[in-house]
């Protein structure tokens, strides 16, 4: 198994993860919501009036930013937010300092210079549990449910509202609907969809068939249970 970010409270779709799962190599099995809290640290002894630069994944940075952009730092992404915890100490980099989980700090020995830094109290990131497709884990099929699609629609006025109304009709919620470009036409999308229910209950049988005509092209990601915070 796999674990991607999905979704943070503050920051929005984390995009990268949907355009991955885009050529069904995984499907979606399950789902978490993990509370989320970010802290400036550096190596020990460094104070903020030290630092000239801040390391993190951008998501991080973008939680951060209303702290962050109160001081003149150059701000510069790194792949993950432990990685730049270890990088600045693996470099001993005493002018700079990383945006991490506290654990995080205390793993790669750096020390807090502030206390939680994230832009919103009670911050959460949704994270999708993934598998390679077609592996064993069965699709959840007990509610809370959710389903999610993706929904290939011609460019011609009306198709999307003409989808939309499949699933009204059936008396779906839809509680996600993201558009990603489909990497063939110029200007052209394809969309996301989290559907509120299993894939194997009426209802979503029902959008599946509907869909059949007024989509270019409809696939199911993963129907699993709704994670709750952890």
């Amino acid at each position: 198994y796999g674990v991607l970010p999905i979704e943070n409270l503050i920051n929005g779709t984390v995009r990268e993860t949907l355009d991955l799962l885009r050529d069904g190599a995984l499907e979606i099995v399950g789902e978490a919501v993990v509370p989320v809290s970010l802290v400036l640290a550096a190596l020990p002894g460094v104070t903020l009036e030290q630092v000239d630069r801040v390391y993190s994944h951008a998501q991080a940075l973008a939680q951060a930013e209303e702290y962050l952009r109160s001081r003149p730092w150059a701000l510069l992404t790194t792949y993950n937010t432990a990685g730049a915890g270890a990088m600045i100490r693996e470099r001993g980099e005493r002018d700079a300092a990383a945006v991490l989980s506290p654990r995080a700090a205390a793993i790669h020995g750096l020390t807090p210079l502030t206390g939680p830094i994230e832009g919103v109290q009670g911050n959460r990131t949704r994270f999708w549990i993934v598998q390679r497709a077609g592996g064993s884990a069965v699709r959840a099929t007990t509610s809370p449910a959710r389903t999610t699609l993706l929904v290939g629609l011609r460019n011609e006025p009306g198709t999307l509202l003409a989808a939309l109304a499949v699933i009204a009709k059936a008396g779906v919620n839809i509680s996600k609907l993201e558009s990603r470009p489909n990497r063939v036409g110029e200007w052209e999308y394809i969309f996301w969809l989290d559907l509120d229910g299993a894939a194997d209950s009426p209802e979503i049988l029902g959008v599946m068939q509907g869909l059949a005509d007024v989509t270019l092209e409809r696939r199911i990601l993963g129907s699993y249970p709704r994670g709750e915070a952890l």
